[in-house]
């Protein structure tokens, strides 16, 4: 799973073009990946932390947003890798399986799909909150 995972960041290393629009693009999913997932998982952990929150759901911050903005996070970052890595057609081709693969393991797999149950218990929370895209929230909480 690691060298799928990481076969944009190697395919990227074999690019013979000079940088060019594809790599900036790439950089700015990527970045915003890292924001959602290192923003998301600081403000859970500030959450778990307040006594007074210990059986409620986060639905705070990008929590308010999306109910999962880490794997949200991570779904950029990986098609941010994969932007990165298509300079060429090659390495394009070599690269396209990484986020082709992850992006339904963290919508529907191993990601998502584990804590809906968890979500389940908290029926109001999953009507006011998209489910993994960034949404505004409807409703009053």
């Amino acid at each position: 799973m690691v060298w799928l995972v990481s076969l944009p960041v190697q395919a990227a290393q074999y690019i013979p073009e000079p940088p060019g629009p594809l790599l900036s693009a790439g950089v700015g999913v990527w970045a915003l990946g890292l924001f959602f997932e290192a923003v998301g998982d600081y403000q859970l952990a500030r959450y778990e932390t307040a006594p007074a929150d210990q059986d409620r759901i986060m639905d705070r911050g990008l929590w308010a947003w999306t109910r999962h903005p880490n794997y949200f996070g991570d779904f950029l970052a990986r098609w941010g890798l994969f932007l990165i890595a298509s300079a060429s057609w090659q390495t394009a081709a070599m690269s396209l399986i990484s986020p082709v693969v992850m992006s339904p393991l963290l919508t529907k797999g191993s990601g998502k799909r584990l804590l809906a149950a968890h979500m389940v218990r908290r029926p109001g929370c999953a009507a006011r909150t998209s489910g993994f895209f960034p949404m505004p929230p409807r409703g009053a909480r």
